[in-house]
């Protein structure tokens, strides 16, 4: 019987590595997504200099967080032998750090699509290093570490900790905050504005930014249902449920259908716009009801394509792949619609408080807008974040790699 036991316990430990790596092989293809959301984004003399950026960014994260991020977050270090750390759960902590390195990663990939076409290369990757080692594993480690016992004062103060389940605030929010401290460091465009008007620059192709949406919308299911982080069907101790699925899928579907109304059809809009319903649900999606979800995912969807426009054209912010509206306000609302809809009078399953989701959404944007603005500032000061004139009007892929997208091209010329 005992026997039997060991060989139960022995399985559901592997097929939970299994699930786990599965997850994180899908949240890796994600950056794929980033990539070619910008690609098709920015224009054609900056299409490697994406590319680059952020496969580059991804393995310099990969580093730090193994190192340094992961330790700040959940007090684990893997300096022991192999034979230790692979230990008796057959890897399952590894692949946890795989998993929870794919969502790290994603912050330097938000970023990239806000400062895009006029950043020097060198401070960016320094950014990133800095901002995955320390920054952003401080605040992880509050919300899903239960470092310095916020989440229980938060707990005591309002009836329940601040529910976060797959990052709309931690990821999202933090990764969007960021990127606007950034922005605003660097400045617009050349040519963006001109005698206080918007100068238009279109995307360079709107398939690879439709693909780009496509990879992310797909993998985001490995986002949001393996943030449970094993294969338990119950759902009793925040499990992996069919719950969290549906509730992607719905608000994905709100988000995209608001988007195309609000934004008239504009292709740039739809497929974001399933991108917003995504970030907006992260938070919530263990606890809202499907059509609490589309309500997430809807507002989520609209509220991009008004922020992106303000941005734009009133505010004047070039933030280029509006990473801030997305990410930054989407996030944000996620954060607190957890708090609206996860409630058990809108149907939701409780065991959430509204103002422990707004003190923990407003408290992780404004942390990752100080975060963002103080390593980018001081980047700033010391070796400078942007490109020359010179070097910007030529682009980014012939100043920095010296060779564009389309190398046959200059041949030709």
């Amino acid at each position: 019987m005992e026997k039997l036991q060991k060989s139960v316990e022995s399985l559901a430990t592997g097929v939970d590595v299994f699930f786990v790596l599965l997850g994180a092989i899908m949240v890796l293809a994600m950056h794929a997504g980033f990539a070619f959301l910008e690609v098709g984004t920015v224009r054609r003399k900056n299409q490697v200099n994406a590319l680059v950026k952020i496969f580059t960014d991804f393995c310099v994260s990969t580093l730090v967080y193994f190192f340094i991020g992961y330790l700040i977050a959940y007090g684990t270090d893997f300096f022991d032998s192999a034979a230790e750390i692979q230990g008796k759960d057959k890897g399952l902590a590894l692949v946890k750090f795989f998993f929870l390195l794919t969502f790290a990663a994603a912050i330097p990939a938000i970023i990239s699509g806000g400062i895009a076409e006029r950043a020097k290369f060198w401070p960016q990757v320094v950014a990133s290093g800095a901002l995955v080692a320390v920054f952003y594993p401080l605040f992880e480690g509050i919300v899903w570490g239960g470092n310095f016992d916020i989440q229980a004062t938060l707990k005591d103060w309002f009836g329940a900790p601040f529910n976060d389940f797959a990052g709309s605030i931690v990821v999202h929010a933090v990764g969007g905050w960021m990127a606007l401290g950034a922005v605003l460091l660097l400045g617009p465009r050349m040519g963006r504005y001109r005698n206080g008007k918007v100068v238009g620059i279109p995307p360079s192709n709107i398939p690879f930014l439709a693909l780009g949406s496509w990879i992310l919308s797909v993998g985001w299911f490995g986002f949001n249902v393996m943030s449970a982080q094993n294969a338990s069907a119950s759902g009793a101790d925040g499990s992996v449920t069919g719950l969290v699925a549906i509730n992607s899928l719905m608000a994905m579907a709100g988000g995209l259908l608001a988007a195309m109304v609000v934004g008239k059809r504009d292709p740039g809009f739809v497929h974001n716009g399933a991108l917003a319903g995504l970030v907006a649900v992260c938070a919530g999606s263990n606890l809202m009801h499907p059509i609490g979800a589309l309500a997430t995912g809807a507002i989520a969807g609209g509220l991009f394509v008004i922020a992106f426009n303000a941005c734009q054209n009133r505010w004047k912010i070039d933030d280029v792949l509006g990473v801030w509206p997305l990410h930054g306000l989407c996030g944000l609302w996620g954060g607190i619609a957890c708090g609206i809809f996860g409630l058990e009078a809108l149907g939701g399953l409780g065991g959430v408080s509204f103002l422990s989701q707004l003190v923990g959404s407003v408290v992780g944007a404004a942390y990752a807008f100080a975060a963002g603005a103080l390593v980018y500032g001081l980047l700033k000061i010391t070796t400078g974040i942007r490109l020359t004139e010179e070097e910007e009007f030529q682009g980014a892929d012939i100043s920095i790699h010296k060779v564009s997208a389309y190398p046959e091209e200059d041949l030709v010329r």
